[in-house]
């Protein structure tokens, strides 16, 4: 007979989640010492010691060792700082296929444009990433760099905090996916031209408040790179059948 309690080091994991949930720890506070912790929680304090590594990972919280007012563990960043770190480990370990964060990412994206185009939302900063990526002397990692951060300011303007980590997350996830295939496209000038003719698409369509057609230009921008990717990827046996289906 199984139990269905949680393991030791989820209770302190899941005390910790709630004190940060109710604003009782917040970044720069440091967690209760782990043998007060331990004694609170009921549990060893190895548990304890399990679960602020789990956090450390995550980027939620740094440890230093020793004694004094620097030792311990202190919050650094809200849980939704961690999540590109914990979607990189899923990714590199074939827990999230890659076809899958594409059209997670497409998702999210087009209801972040549509959200957009029935809002006033001040473009101001998306309109200085789109200028930077026009610059002549960009090389591919540079140009996919100001790519990434463009999606993810659109995100940032629609003032969904969820979709904007979540969003983070999925494109840092692939970071080195993009890369790879970025080196292996042979026309990658003609497709740089491209990319930006399509971004400056999906800003027009957000500016002139067409949710439809913003959305369907995020849609075919993100399928068909991640498509030309792929088929780059396959011809140097680089990689199998990643590219996502609209």
């Amino acid at each position: 007979m199984t139990s269905s309690a949680p393991r030791a080091w989820q209770v302190v994991l899941e005390r910790i989640e709630s004190d940060l949930r109710e604003g009782r720890l917040t970044p720069g506070d440091r967690l209760t010492p782990e043998r007060e912790l331990a004694t609170q929680l009921g549990v060893g304090r190895s548990s304890v010691r399990e679960a602020i590594r789990v956090l450390e990972v995550l980027g939620v919280v740094r440890t230093a060792t020793g004694s004094g007012p620097s030792a311990g563990a202190m919050i650094v960043t809200t849980p939704r700082g961690g999540l590109a770190a914990f979607l990189r480990l899923q990714v590199a370990a074939n827990g999230f296929p890659l076809a899958d964060v594409v059209r997670t990412r497409i998702v999210l994206e087009c209801d972040v444009a549509e959200r957009l185009a029935s809002t006033d939302a001040d473009l101001t900063d998306v309109h200085d990433v789109l200028d930077a990526m026009d610059a002549d002397d960009l090389d591919p990692a540079e140009f996919l760099a100001l790519d990434a951060r463009f999606h993810q300011a659109l995100a940032e303007v629609s003032g969904n905090a969820v979709v904007s980590a979540m969003m983070a997350g999925l494109r840092s996830s692939i970071e080195a996916y993009t890369r790879a295939g970025a080196a292996r496209l042979d026309a990658w000038p003609r497709v740089v031209d491209r990319l930006r003719r399509e971004h400056r698409h999906i800003v027009d369509a957000v500016s002139r408040g067409e949710a439809d057609e913003a959305r369907d230009a995020v849609r075919a921008h993100i399928t068909d790179y991640y498509t030309d990717v792929a088929e780059a990827l396959r011809a140097a046996d680089a990689v199998p059948d990643a590219a996502p289906t609209a």
